[in-house]
């Protein structure tokens, strides 16, 4: 091999290192680059002892390394080889550099900057000792050091050394293409001092800074004072010497304005030719702009780019429907749903199909999955809803339904309107347009629920074709079936929510402002005991089951305690319960904790826990009439409240219970129509069971349920021949093992936000974190939503799967969903981190009469088992007992 390389005689086999491949790159693009030749690895070996040149350096111990690297000199042949180059490289006797070039240094991530041995000003005799000291440099402890910090392998091979013809430079220093400390890729930064740049590469002076934009603006200069310089020297035994300034330039800038933009383009250009940001060294030597060197900037990769787009991320409803880790497979056919009904939603609304094309975007990203975790997008939301007329009133609604705890700044509400400026006009047609629907869905809307049922039912009719005997074709056609009917067709629920947000908002401004509800209290008292809701009834059903399993003592010790078969065998012999517990099966099997994520095991699946919970209400009785009537006394109290409040408005008084009747109505109806879409989800986790079972039977999955990490257009798409990846059991694999670390990894803040690329340089942590005071409170405070005084004894609930809750304790929470309504009926109050006044919690508290408070910072880190507090549902206060014994 080829002890020394000129740039042209380098062939892509041959090893040069980090630094002297970057030279040969930029040389190559005919950037401006002093002359220079690569000692090449091979040149290490033909210098060693015979006994050595055999054994890898790898494979050296630690005394054997020693002793060579105190005798190392370039061989004969070395020596001869490096006359002859360097009398090419420097005839005039030109001063040089000599440096290292290893493998791995100044890579994309590890720049070995200060590790690796470097000299400037060597003289032409002295370059084969200089190399000899380069090549100890890769043994030394501070490099080794450095490898096991960095996590790379001890030994990767010995540096190729780089010599080069040194610049006399007039000034010189380093410039960055971005900003290394910001993370700003539109700032190129320029450091800057007279002579050569080594005192400033390693701290010893400080230099001037630059800062230029894409435009190439100066935009920031610091100019401090630079007394001297290192120049070269051709007298004497130090080549590099320092030389003072000019007191008078000392306080000048070292660089005319041409030369700052003339840097930063140069810094530019190389990071083009290398496709990423660069961190160069330069010289300026007579009017002439050099580039000494140049290596990736390795910190960028971990920041973001603050000039990045602004998002804000919110999970503070949507945590009841996707807590935790969500697979692929759901979050995709969740994001196609948000999606589709969005749109539909504007469209039924009155907003014209212009505008809702030009708002594409928005709708495909209403939600993101930050970490294996489902969040709003909010920008997205409050776009969508800008789209509308009344949006100053009716964002804060959306606040309210949402359970976001901080409005948006006022700083992103132009951000939003300027999305859509062209609305912003409101002109007569288009706001005419848009009331005229809101009127016609309004008085509609009953009508549509009907035919959402009926339509709902019909497409929910078992098939001709029993799923499990469905080919995959069949499959993929049943599911676009229900695609076409009813994901894309979503109306009723979409109006509801929306008037559900509005009539809930309006009773909340209206109490406040003729009720004197200062605490805003009042609205959700009104709410409760409504009747009719579908979501109170798990709970009834468990109590009467709870009731007939009271009277058999060995049942209720069955039921807590025995397996499942045993317990099958117990229910048989007595009639009406199993009756009445394959009833709630039949109508509630498809409910389950996290029901909206297709991956959830559903009761049907295992009803253990059901099986459970009824032994555990057995085994302690809650007296059912006092409860029964807990939340009409709330409703009636709040009632009298208002007759007595508003007894000489009757005006005010018949506005206000025409809001308060729709407002019943339509959450109410919110309830309902969310257990219809567990029906279609239910029916959809099935079907998509069954894609499972296909694919592994034909060797395409490892497991059934690794169906759960593919997403399902990649499924549908491989049955219909328009898949861009066919190695879904690699897919899968991938997939897992990302999720799987997802879940090890602290779980994103409930409300953080991201410029630029969402999925690089960010922490996803709040901005604002608790002090360490608030997390050692004994007071703590929520949202009431369900009024009532209640002490109780703490019980941190996280696996509602797998607990148990004694008649009487309080349940503490940080989100719930339908399926924790088992849990309900034993809670004497609810306390939960996250939701909103019509977050499924509140409201079927509400219904049950249960004190209940969401919204409570950190509960479940404040509050421990065992603990005893006190609890009011209607101001929202919590307050820890000191005494904890009953």
């Amino acid at each position: 091999m080829a002890l020394i390389l000129f740039p042209e005689q380098v062939s892509p086999q041959d090893s040069i290192g980090g630094k002297a491949g970057s030279l040969l790159a930029l040389a190559r693009a005919k950037l401006p680059i002093p002359d220079w030749f690569v000692v090449t690895p091979a040149a290490f070996y033909a210098s060693l002892p015979a006994e050595l040149g055999e054994t890898p350096p790898g494979d050296w111990q630690a005394d054997i390394i020693s002793q060579a690297m105190v005798d190392i000199q370039p061989g004969a042949a070395v020596v001869s080889a490096l006359e002859r180059a360097l009398i090419r490289l420097c005839p005039d006797d030109a001063l040089l550099a000599v440096r290292s070039s290893a493998v791995d240094e100044d890579s994309a991530h590890h720049s070995f900057a200060g590790q690796l041995e470097s000299f400037l000003g060597v003289e032409k005799d002295q370059v084969a000792r200089y190399v000899a000291d380069v090549w100890r440099s890769a043994f030394s402890a501070r490099v080794l050091a450095y490898r096991t910090q960095a996590g790379l392998p001890a030994f990767t091979g010995v540096p190729a050394v780089l010599v080069q013809r040194m610049v006399d430079a007039d000034q010189s220093g380093v410039a960055f293409a971005a900003d290394p400390a910001s993370g700003r890729r539109s700032l190129a930064v320029i450091a800057s001092v007279y002579g050569l740049a080594s005192a400033l590469v390693s701290g010893d002076v400080e230099g001037d800074t630059f800062q230029v934009d894409r435009q190439n603006n100066i935009v920031f200069r610091h100019v401090v004072d630079k007394p001297k310089a290192l120049k070269l020297s051709a007298i004497g035994i130090d080549k590099v010497v320092a030389v003072a300034i000019d007191a008078k330039q000392a306080q000048l800038s070292s660089l005319e304005d041409r030369q700052i933009v003339e840097i930063a383009e140069l810094a530019r250009q190389a990071s083009r030719f290398f496709s990423r940001p660069q961190d160069i060294e330069w010289a300026y030597a007579d009017k002439t702009l050099y580039l000494v060197q140049s290596r990736p900037i390795t910190s960028l990769y971990r920041m973001a780019d603050p000039d990045g787009q602004f998002t804000l991320w919110d999970n503070s409803n949507i945590v009841e429907s996707y807590g935790g880790i969500t697979t692929p497979l759901t979050y995709s056919f969740a994001r196609s749903a948000y999606r589709e009904v969005y749109r539909q939603f504007c469209r039924i609304l009155g907003v014209t199909e212009a505008v809702i094309q030009e708002n594409n975007a928005t709708f495909s990203c209403m939600i993101g999955l930050i970490r294996g975790r489902v969040y709003y997008n909010l920008l997205s939301w409050y776009t969508a809803l800008s789209l509308l007329p009344g949006f100053s009133s009716n964002r804060r609604f959306m606040e309210q339904m949402m359970g976001v705890k901080e409005a948006l700044p006022q700083a992103l509400i132009g951000q939003v309107l300027a999305r859509n400026r062209r609305n912003r006009s409101l002109d007569v047609l288009y706001l005419l347009r848009t009331v005229a629907g809101l009127l016609i869905n309004h008085f509609s809307l009953e009508t549509k629920i009907k035919h959402f049922y009926a339509r709902l039912d019909a497409a929910l009719t078992p098939p001709g074709v029993p799923l499990e005997y469905m080919r995959p074709d069949q499959l993929c056609s049943y599911y676009r079936e229900l695609e076409q009917k009813l994901l894309t067709r979503w109306d009723a629920p979409l109006i509801n929510d929306f008037f559900a947000m509005i009539f809930h908002g309006l009773l909340r401004r209206l109490t406040a402002a003729w009720c004197a509800d200062g605490q805003e209290t009042l609205a959700n008292d009104l709410l409760c005991g409504e009747g009719g809701m579908i979501s109170a009834e798990p709970a009834q059903r468990l109590k009467a089951m709870a009731r007939l399993a009271a009277t058999d003592p060995q049942l209720v010790d069955c039921l807590r305690q025995g397996n499942g078969d045993d317990i099958e065998t117990a229910l048989a012999k007595h009639t009406q319960l199993h009756r009445l517990y394959q009833d709630y099966l039949e109508r509630f099997g498809e409910r389950c904790i996290g029901e909206l994520k297709l991956e959830s095991r559903t009761l049907a699946d295992e009803p253990l826990s059901l099986l459970r919970c009824i032994g555990e209400l057995a085994a302690k009785p809650v007296d059912a009439t006092a409860e029964e009537t807990a939340e009409r006394r709330i409703r009636r109290k709040a009632e009298n409240q208002v007759a007595s409040k508003l007894a000489h408005h009757p005006l005010r008084k018949h506005l206000l219970l025409w809001v308060l009747s729709h407002a019943r109505r339509r959450v109410r109806d919110r309830e309902n129509l969310r257990f219809e879409r567990t029906r279609l989800f239910g029916r959809v986790r099935r079907l998509l069971v069954e894609f499972g079972r296909r694919l592994y039977a034909l060797n395409l999955l490892d497991d059934p349920r690794d169906i759960f990490y593919l997403e399902v257009e990649e499924i549908l798409a491989f049955v219909e021949g328009t898949a861009t990846t066919t190695r879904l059991c690699e897919l899968a694999a991938l997939r897992k093992a990302e999720f799987d670390q997802y879940r090890q990894d602290p779980p994103p803040a409930p409300r953080f936000s991201t410029r630029g690329i969402v999925y690089q340089g960010h922490d996803y942590r709040a901005e604002q974190h608790p002090a360490a005071a608030e997390l050692s409170s004994d007071e703590l405070s929520g949202l009431g939503c369900c009024a009532g005084k209640v002490q109780g004894v703490v019980h941190v609930v996280r696996d509602p799967g797998q607990t148990r809750l004694s008649p009487g304790e309080i349940l503490v929470a940080e989100f719930t969903d339908p399926g924790w309504i088992m849990l309900f009926p034993a809670a004497a109050g609810i306390v939960v981190e996250r939701g909103s006044l019509l977050s499924h919690s509140a409201i079927v508290a509400r219904e049950l009469g249960i004190p209940a408070i969401v919204g409570v910072n950190n509960a479940t880190q404040l509050l421990k088992d065992g603990d005893r507090i006190t609890m009011d549902g209607a101001t929202g206060l919590i307050h820890r007992l000191a005494d904890a014994s009953p």
